[in-house]
């Protein structure tokens, strides 16, 4: 449990620290970042799977095609997430980009009930409704819908769905999502060096080359570390800390960054933090009251 934890921790707090990654490579339009980070994944995660021995999965999957299929759609929803995520970091939209992520659980239920059938309780519909309010006082006051929020949001929760039902775990399903990927990013790559344009030869600074390099394990090591401690905690535990890395990106926008941070912006978020705690609170109590209704039917046996 304790190790679960430790695991899970370290991997929400690498992904909380993204911004700071992303801001070091601005001079890297988003789009080649998005490439580089394709080319540089399958590489480590290549080494990765070489080094375990775990190559055995490929050639069967690659003969199911409704498998194949549903792998292209989640690698095309991690590319849109990533690509927009990387976008507004490097655009100052930081806390924009942390809201996506803060309403993303949200998104889940709403998910599992349109497209899985999965029952809600009166406590989630509540959850949902507030988060809704808070959303549309951010559109009212923005004078726009929070698109960036939403974009991410959606797309992750879409990616989480399809891999909900994956045929492969973690470390495989990233590798084929890759894999999938891998000619796109390699043709854009050749593509841009073919015409001059190719930021890791251009670039005058030798950081710029090793941090692009460093996009494949700084993409790989946290959801290795996500997937170790998710086998081993509680998913109610799992789920409070994830809310550790929209936080960390959050105060790293108002702090650092330093973008604009309204007092009518912070009362939408309040509302959707408010959203987020009742919604945790009703799967906590609903989890102990599971529990102790079976502690006592096993007790009357």
């Amino acid at each position: 449990m304790n190790t679960g934890i430790l695991y899970a921790v370290l991997a929400f707090f690498c992904w909380g620290l993204f911004p700071l990654y992303f801001h070091a490579i601005g001079e890297v339009p988003p789009i080649e970042i998005l490439a580089h980070r394709m080319l540089w994944s399958l590489l480590f995660l290549a080494l990765v799977l070489t080094a375990r021995g775990q190559w055995r999965w490929l050639p069967e999957v690659l003969r199911k095609p409704r498998v194949v299929a549903s792998f292209v759609a989640s690698a095309i929803l991690l590319t849109a997430n990533w690509f927009v995520y990387i976008w507004a970091v490097n655009n100052g939209h930081v806390i924009d980009a942390s809201l996506g992520y803060f309403i993303n659980p949200l998104v889940n239920v709403l998910l599992g009930l349109l497209v899985l059938k999965e029952k809600m309780r009166r406590g989630q519909w509540i959850a949902i409704g507030i988060a809704a309010c808070g959303v549309a006082w951010l559109t009212w006051q923005a004078g726009q819908p929070p698109y960036i929020a939403l974009i991410l949001g959606i797309t992750f929760g879409g990616y989480g769905l399809l891999r909900k039902t994956a045929a492969l775990a973690a470390l495989e399903g990233l590798s084929f999502e890759t894999i999938i990927l891998f000619p796109l990013a390699l043709a854009y790559v050749v593509w841009l060096s073919v015409h001059g344009q190719n930021t890791f030869i251009n670039s005058p600074h030798d950081s710029t080359r090793w941090l692009l390099a460093a996009a494949g394990p700084i993409t790989a090591i946290p959801l290795l570390m996500f997937a170790a401690g998710a086998r081993r905690i509680p998913m109610a535990v799992l789920g409070m800390l994830q809310y550790l890395s929209p936080t960390m990106q959050m105060l790293l926008g108002v702090w650092l960054f330093h973008e604009s941070f309204s007092p009518e912006r912070l009362a939408g978020f309040i509302v959707i933090w408010s959203a987020l705690g009742l919604y945790m609170a009703e799967g906590l109590w609903t989890t102990r009251r599971t529990a102790a209704a079976a502690a006592a039917a096993a007790r009357t046996i």
